[in-house]
């Protein structure tokens, strides 16, 4: 891969944990303590506010994840094995890293 690709592709990284960390701080308070005083909140809106907690708190995990796999590609890059694939070696094709910079398989190993 060139040095110039590479580049793009850690630039795209590192624009993406930036925007997920900006999602998370936004949601963190989505993500909160529910209220349950029955004299302010009828009983569907405190299940409304639980479920809306419990759909806040899963996103963060999968923000969390996805910023996992990004610190992974990064150090990926910097131990010069980013672009490979980690089950059968080869190349990533240049367009699957386009579509998601933090892929760590080819195609034919994710279809498997």
């Amino acid at each position: 891969m060139e040095q110039e690709q590479l580049n793009a592709f850690r630039q795209a990284l590192i624009t993406l944990r930036e925007d997920i960390e900006q999602l998370n701080r936004a949601g963190r308070e989505a993500a909160g303590t529910v209220a349950l005083d029955q004299s302010k909140v009828g009983r569907l809106s405190r299940m409304d506010a639980l479920q809306g907690q419990q759909m806040a708190q899963e996103t963060a995990r999968r923000r969390q994840i996805q910023l996992q796999k990004i610190d992974n590609a990064l150090r990926r890059m910097d131990s010069g094995e980013y672009g490979y694939c980690l089950v059968c070696g080869e190349e990533i094709g240049v367009a699957r890293l386009d579509f998601d910079p933090a892929s760590t398989r080819c195609i034919g190993c994710m279809e498997d």
